[in-house]
């Protein structure tokens, strides 16, 4: 698809570096824009945007957005979305394309702008007259959700925000219906305005719909608009309509026609030399095959273009073109089937991307000669230090184990995992999990959960709270056993209940039986020991392995393995039987004892296991403000999910539930102002969350599941953030937390004070104007 020849010179070099990229559309043709006007948008105008970023495999993800001002013309839109075809083409073809209308711009465009974008009168590209600067003009903002777009002074109403720059001062105007959420982010938006416009000199002021206009800060507003005067409903308009999604309707591209596809919706239905357009009601989408050709992709955008206009669908409707092998989440999940592993490796768009997987490094030794140091990244781990504590389930019961024991888990059994330490100058924090082995009985798998429930309960929820699966242990719950060793069988009444009436053979590992114990691992935050079964073929040269029989316990030394390996094998061996005397076995050199306890010599593998491939985070977010979470026609995805591009620690908001996905684990954020009852769904959202990206994107069923608290954030959580602990122990809601880092602790406690007695006056204000 790439060819010079096709290359406009505006694009040159594009695309080759981390970052934003911007063109203006100017008689026709795009034009690089200086990076001072980033942010800033003419009306008259229209834009292309890419955005590239840098995934954790090291492939450049490209996205490639082209905005289109209220008063720029039909053609100019045009040429807008045929050079955003010609861009992704020149850039390999694998850009995902988006169309961005004035006032309904996708969150993800936003975050590129953070905290606003700045729709401006006037432009260039259609005989517009460039707006020059001229002395201060007051203006007037309305602040819906993540956009900020200039209104008439007369369009005050109760159900949003607004915020009124004048000269000298700064108005922050709540409406009576306005949200937490809306009102928090308009500070950030005054904070922008104050610094870039004022040189951060010019004073900021709130005023709340109703308050009594003899209030020095509403009676200066009030002024501004020629004295008070009742505010009337707020006027529906045609771009204020919302489009609503229905059951996707597929149809093939063919000539400039489209044509209905038969048949419940798989990806086999999609040809790789065609074209399709895929009707969602609020978004269409333009599926590109990867063996078409130019003038068929910029035919195909003409004709969903043609498709939105004709059906007389909303302004808000969406357009999103995407090149196969690189479709987005919000695609895929409209299929009834999408095979699992046929997505690009390096698309890393969508949900449940993600993670910080961790390089596996070993380094070949002989004999007990120490080997150069293992280099990778530890991630963040839980201070040590702290209490450990661990209960085995047993029926309707948990039994603490003795202290000795600690560290060893049987794959029948379900256990819980209390730690508790100190992490900085912060209060007592508390590790809380629930261990489930792979063989473990259901009923046993409940009871765990119920009882994890009340000792979080007990708590008062500050525990940090996880769901941990056998063979999918998270190094931070690794790191806490020194060592972490995972044998057969199982202790628990109801274990040995279920395998006498299932007629099974008890392996439960005993001290004098023939027992295989593989070592992996490279460190102290992945370092494990698993009973495998005793045969040969269970030996791996990249690998140690302990082999007890009877009273003789032997280390086996893969020619590939590593010195912390080999340091490991010796851990465990006294930990599993304190001073033994341990028999050495070398790779090549193992004596006819050895094999005979094996059942006889067979070959073994020598290969490595491959690592996974390693993903990006991602944030989602939960809202309940409409209507509970319940699943779609697909039987896998949550309709209340919305992805937070960009994000950041600002981005957890307390009224919300928030989801982060690092592939390699879960976390569900609760805010403190969320509904308690909605508390208690945590685990249940996560688990919805997880089999949805586990259809999508290959999560593994039984990653790591955590349920985060606000205000308990642990270290391998705040890893993923700019953290900044003022923000976390902010109280009160939203706009509360964010007054108190704007104007301070006292400001924000009057505003606290006030919203009871201004609630009452709203209410009131608004029955009067209606």
């Amino acid at each position: 698809m790439s060819s010079s020849a096709k290359l406009d010179p505006a694009f040159q070099g594009a695309g080759q570096r981390v970052g934003t990229e911007i063109w203006r559309i100017e008689n026709f043709q795009p034009v690089p824009l200086p990076k001072s006007e980033y942010g800033k948008f003419y009306m008259g105008d229209c834009y292309i945007i890419l955005q590239t970023t840098q995934g954790k495999g090291g492939a450049y993800l490209l996205d490639i957005h082209f905005w289109i001002g209220k008063d720029s013309s039909q053609d100019e839109a045009g040429t807008a979305a045929i050079k955003t075809v010609e861009l992704d083409a020149v850039l390999g073809g694998r850009a995902v394309q988006h169309r961005e209308l004035q006032g309904h711009e996708s969150d993800k465009f936003l975050s590129y702008f953070k905290p606003c974008i700045m729709p401006l009168e006037g432009g260039v590209a259609s005989g517009f007259k460039k707006p020059e600067e001229e002395e201060f003009e007051t203006r007037l903002y309305i602040c819906r959700g993540k956009r900020v777009v200039p209104f008439a002074r007369s369009s005050l109403n109760h159900d949003d925000v607004f915020i009124l720059d004048s000269q000298n001062k700064i108005y922050q105007f709540n409406g009576a219906n306005s949200n937490i959420q809306e009102r928090a982010k308009a500070l950030e938006v005054i904070q922008f305005l104050k610094e870039k416009y004022h040189d951060g000199t010019c004073d900021v002021a709130i005023v709340d719909d109703g308050k009594l206009d003899t209030e020095s800060d509403s009676g200066e507003f009030w002024v501004l608009f020629g004295g008070f005067a009742p505010i009337g409903k707020k006027v529906t308009c045609e771009d204020d309509i919302i489009p609503e999604a229905t059951a996707a309707k597929l149809y093939s591209i063919t000539d400039g026609q489209i044509k209905i596809v038969e048949g419940e919706l798989s990806k086999s239905l999609l040809e790789n030399n065609k074209c399709y357009l895929l009707d969602c009601g609020a978004e269409i989408f333009v599926w590109v095959g990867r063996v078409t050709q130019v003038e068929e992709r910029k035919a195909a955008i003409q004709v969903a273009e043609e498709f939105v206009s004709s059906q007389n669908r909303p302004k808000a409707t969406r357009i999103t073109r995407l090149i196969q092998g690189y479709e987005t989440h919000s695609f895929k999940s409209n299929f009834d089937t999408w095979p699992s592993g046929s997505t690009t490796p390096a698309n890393e768009e969508g949900r449940g991307k993600v993670a910080a997987l961790l390089k596996q490094q070993g380094v070949g030794v002989k004999g007990m000669t120490k080997s150069a140091p293992v280099n990778e990244e530890v991630p963040p781990l839980l201070e040590g230090g702290g209490k450990m504590e661990v209960w085995r389930i047993n029926g309707s019961a948990k039994t603490p184990l003795p202290v000795q024991d600690i560290g060893k888990f049987y794959s029948g059994d379900c256990y819980i995992v209390l730690y508790t330490y100190h992490s900085g100058e912060r209060k007592e924090d508390y590790f809380l999990c629930s261990w489930f082995g792979k063989d473990s009985i259901e009923e046993d798998q409940k009871m765990a959960t119920r009882l994890a429930n009340t000792m979080f309960n007990s708590l008062k929820g500050r525990p940090v709270q996880g769901r941990i699966f056998h063979g999918k242990e998270s190094p931070q719950f690794v790191a806490l056993f020194q060592p972490m060793v995972i044998l057969k069988g199982g202790l628990s009444s109801g274990y040995k209940k279920f395998i006498a009436e299932k007629g099974l053979t008890d392996e439960t590992y005993m001290a004098d039986s023939v027992a295989l114990i593989r070592i992996s691992g490279t460190s102290v935050h992945n370092n494990t020991a698993v009973q495998v079964d005793a045969v040969a073929t269970s030996l791996s040269s990249t690998e140690c392995f302990l082999l007890q029989s009877g009273s003789s316990i032997f280390t086996w030394h893969g020619n590939q393995c590593t010195f912390e390996q080999q340091q490991l094998a010796a851990k465990v061996a006294e930990f599993l039987k304190p001073g033994v005397s341990l028999k050495h076995a070398k790779e090549g050199t193992e004596s006819s004892s050895f094999w005979f306890a094996l059942g006889g010599k067979q070959s073994y593998t020598g290969k490595r296991v491959s690592p996974e491939i390693v993903r990006d985070p991602h944030l989602f977010a939960f809202s309940f403000n409409k209507e509970k979470f319940q699943v779609t026609r697909h039987p896998y995805i949550l309709s209340q999910v919305e992805e937070v591009y960009n994000f950041s620690q600002d981005d957890l908001l307390t009224e919300d539930i928030l989801i982060l996905d690092t592939h390699a684990e879960v976390f569900i954020w609760v805010g403190q102002s969320v509904d308690s009852k909605e508390k208690q769904n945590a685990f249940e959202i996560g688990q919805k969350y997880i089999e949805m990206a586990a259809s999508l994107e290959g999560l593994s069923p039984n990653v790591p599941l955590y349920k985060v608290s606000e205000g308990n954030e642990p270290c391998f959580f705040t890893t993923y953030f700019s953290w900044d602990y003022a923000k976390a122990i902010a109280q009160g809601n939203s706009f509360q937390k964010k007054v108190a880092l704007f104007f301070g602790i006292g400001h924000a406690v009057e505003v606290a004070l006030n919203l009871t007695f201004s609630n009452w006056c709203i209410w009131n204000s608004v029955a009067r104007a209606n």
